[in-house]
């Protein structure tokens, strides 16, 4: 699968937040790094001990979205990617900002209740006389 373009990414995950609106579980992971294949980083010194933390030019950022399905349902597992320019990494963000936050209006918060309940009870348990 190649990349998409940043409007298409954005539509396509637009689509992916509304697939999941009124379902029970899921989960839809979010995942950005930088692009640092193509560029030659220099040699390790005394002064730059991590000299990729410093590189010669700004890199660009691949951006990964994906419904994370198992093995069992591969078939239906959707994978979006793009890459954005360091020159238009604050617009990108800026919509990217507004797509996860709207499409995580829609999700279902996890229901930590009965966790809280089990955790809660060896406490009291393990603090009695």
């Amino acid at each position: 699968m190649g990349y998409l373009t940043n409007d298409e990414f954005f539509t396509k995950l637009t689509e992916l937040f509304d697939q999941r609106k009124g379902k029970d579980h899921g989960s839809i992971i979010l995942v950005q790094k930088r692009l640092s294949h193509d560029q030659p980083l220099p040699e390790a010194t005394s002064d730059t001990i991590f000299p990729d933390l410093h590189p010669p030019r700004p890199m660009p950022v691949v951006i990964k979205a994906t419904n994370a399905r198992g093995k069992e349902r591969r078939q239906d597992k959707v994978k979006l990617r793009t890459v954005v320019e360091p020159d238009s990494l604050p617009a990108f963000f800026e919509k990217y900002a507004e797509v996860c936050k709207a499409g995580m209006t829609t999700l279902k918060p996890r229901d930590r209740s009965k966790r809280k309940g089990k955790a809660k009870k060896k406490k009291g348990a393990a603090g009695g006389p």
